[in-house]
């Protein structure tokens, strides 16, 4: 049985250092972390701060070009996205298009991504606040161990 005394410490530092939760405010920058299903070809890419949460899905991927879905748990207010194929280059980032009446969830097409390197850069803005991202664009090709025979 381990020493009572240091299962409370434990606890007690982690209380005492960790980072208090804070409500977002209205015209604030806050980072989107990347889930881990954004570095496979998942066709799935979450990303989050906190309960603020968005979902990149690949709807159609051809030689040429991604139809990327959008979906937040928030109303949107507005959302710019582009790729980035190689480090040190830039892109002009895009304009989502709004896909549904409650700002919930946004489509765009950009140019297939061409590298293992490439990179999708994210910036939405919901009730007045901005959160931004960046994740690799592996996800947008789904593939799975499974094959049909």
């Amino acid at each position: 049985m381990p020493p009572i005394l240091a299962i409370i410490a434990y606890f007690g530092v982690d209380l005492a250092v960790s980072e208090k939760p804070h409500v977002a405010k209205e015209g604030a920058t806050y980072k989107l972390a990347a889930d881990s299903n954004c570095r496979y070809t998942s066709g799935l890419c979450t990303l989050e701060n906190g309960d603020f949460e968005v979902k990149l899905r690949s709807e159609r991927l051809t030689d040429n070009e991604v139809v990327l879905k959008l979906t937040s748990a928030f109303p949107l207010e507005g959302a710019k996205i582009n790729l980035v194929q190689k480090e040190g280059q830039s892109a002009e980032p895009v304009d989502m298009a709004q896909n549904s009446e409650d700002n919930k969830e946004w489509m765009v097409s950009l140019p297939a991504p061409t590298t293992e390197e490439s990179k999708i850069h994210l910036v939405v803005k919901s009730d007045g606040t901005f959160y931004y991202a960046e994740a690799p664009a592996l996800f947008v090709e789904y593939k799975t161990l499974f094959t049909d025979q």
